[in-house]
């Protein structure tokens, strides 16, 4: 590459990023996910806008798969253990058991209703079954959630999409006629089970150096916290693991673990997630051909509603039944003791209106078009047009999932507009003095209204700095009033953190209850 055309290369890419950013703000203006900015800046480009030419599905694939394991790392980087734990179960019930649920029904429904044959219908409900780490948390983002509903859903699109991977690439390969299908579930197995345990190898090393390493700058702590994830994912694919929950599990243990320098890490890994964002869906976009897109819409809608109406629900309901049914003992983290969950109460574990959120929220994006390219650079017979077919499915029912959730929340009663955010501050003081800074919105059903400030229980080491109130700051004293529509500050140490956000959960969701 020339200097000359390196300025070219440089200058468009620079500019299709600002493209991005910009898009960013005027889809979260209008409601609706970011991913559907970046899928029509990249039709912009593409051979039906501008003319670039980008049809190389095996390049598209590397690619994708790269970008998707920096944001399932960014993900674990950015989740607590401590919300997720209560929902683990559920979530792995969900992307293991549901999964399945979700590629039988959309498979029958192919084979059926499309006249697919079976192998086709599988591959088709296996690619568009898992949802989307990328497009949930940009949701979950900006949509306040009940703890327990916003927990799943962030375990769920974090699990989910290495069980369905292992899943495409099985049908694909058609492995399960050469070796049987005993022999095809031992190696899903293994996949699973080593991606996971070389994650946590990998989180615990990178976890035992970084607090033993005095780097010369602290702007290389994020770069080598975030670079562990992916050294799993390298990892777990040279020994033929899951990369993708390598990454993850990975990020999870870091993003738990006290590491130096930490909320400029995970402001960091924020910023390179949103790259991997921008870049993924704007080349997935210029590899579609507008001009068959059109032809792909009846199957697209026909698949499309079955799994939206049909598998996604069902998927849910058998997950949940199985959490009433099982029996599980998860470890503790850091030194904490195990959770028991006790086996088969007379009740849904996950109430119905939960349930229906869940299923609705299911949202679909980079994951199954990625995941679709792999039957076109392996030149799957039968799979000719699934990529325009996932691609127009994910576009309408991102268009008709996305911007109703935030109605649908408040319709079945699972947003919480009182829910405690922890905000990441850059601040040295803050960072060196080991403190973290909360907001807090206060709504009209927590209990937080009504109270003084000196009545908040807060523990010693917890201290309200500022309220702000009709846009207008206020240093509170004990004596101050809280009322709907507030948002407080609250300033902690590290030692008693846990105690300040479990007490800030009891008041702003004092009806709460763990799915154990």
């Amino acid at each position: 590459m020339s200097a000359d055309l390196l300025n070219y290369v440089l200058l468009g890419s620079m500019l299709v990023l600002l493209a991005g950013v910009l898009a960013v703000r005027l889809a979260t203006r209008a409601g609706l996910p970011a991913l559907l900015a970046f899928l029509g800046l990249g039709l912009a480009l593409g051979e039906g806008g501008l003319g670039i030419r980008f049809d190389d599905p095996e390049l598209m694939q590397v690619l994708g798969f790269t970008a998707l394991a920096i944001i399932l790392a960014e993900g674990g980087l950015s989740t607590k253990w401590s919300d997720i734990r209560p929902a683990l179960p559920f979530a792995l019930l969900l992307s293991t058991v549901g999964v399945g649920v979700s590629v039988t029904v959309t498979a029958i429904v192919g084979h059926y209703a499309l006249g697919l044959d079976w192998r086709i219908a599988i591959l088709v409900g296996a690619v568009v079954s898992s949802t989307d780490a990328a497009a949930v948390f940009s949701i979950l983002r900006y949509l306040p959630l009940r703890a327990r509903v916003r927990s799943a859903l962030e375990a769920e699109s974090g699990l989910n999409d290495p069980p369905v991977v292992i899943l495409v690439t099985l049908v694909v390969s058609d492995i399960w006629a050469q070796t049987g299908i005993l022999a095809a579930a031992g190696e899903a197995l293994y996949q699973l089970i080593g991606g996971a345990v070389l994650g946590i190898i990998v989180g615990i090393t990178g976890q035992w150096l970084l607090n033993r390493s005095a780097l010369p700058t602290s702007g290389l702590y994020p770069a080598a916290t975030c670079g562990l994830p992916l050294l799993a994912f390298g990892g777990s694919g040279v020994l033929g693991a899951s990369g993708f929950l390598a990454a993850y599990v990975c990020g999870l243990w870091l993003g738990n673990a006290p590491l130096p320098h930490r909320n400029a890490t995970l402001g960091f890994a924020e910023g390179v997630a949103w790259l991997a964002q921008i870049a993924l869906f704007t080349l997935l976009g210029m590899l579609a051909s507008p001009s068959e897109l059109p032809g792909a819409l009846v199957p697209a809608l026909v698949i499309g509603a079955a799994l939206t109406l049909l598998a996604r629900p069902a998927s849910v309901m058998v997950s949940a039944v199985s959490l009433r049914m099982t029996h599980l003992r998860l470890p503790g983290l850091r030194g904490r003791p195990p959770s028991r969950i006790p086996v088969c109460r007379p009740c849904w574990r996950v109430p119905l209106r939960e349930q229906a959120f869940l299923s609705w929220a299911g949202l679909r994006g980079a994951v199954p078009i990625v995941l679709a390219t792999i039957p076109q650079s392996e030149d799957v017979a039968g799979a000719a047009g699934l990529f325009d077919i996932v691609f127009v499915l994910v576009v309408i029912f991102t268009l008709l999932q996305g911007p109703t959730l935030p109605w649908i929340a408040r319709r079945l009663g699972v947003s919480d507009e009182g829910s405690t955010q922890e905000v990441n501050v850059d601040s040295a003081p803050i960072e060196e003095r080991q403190a973290d800074l909360l907001t807090v919105n206060v709504s009209r059903r927590c209990d937080l209204a009504g109270r003084r400030v000196q009545d908040l229980g807060l523990p010693p080491g917890a201290l309200v700095t500022l309220l702000v109130r009709d846009e207008i700051s206020h240093v509170p004293s004990g004596e101050t009033e809280l009322a709907p529509g507030d948002r407080i500050m609250v300033i902690t140490t590290h030692t008693v953190l846990p105690q300040v956000e479990e007490r800030l959960r009891d008041l702003t969701d004092p009806d709460k209850e763990p799915w154990h």
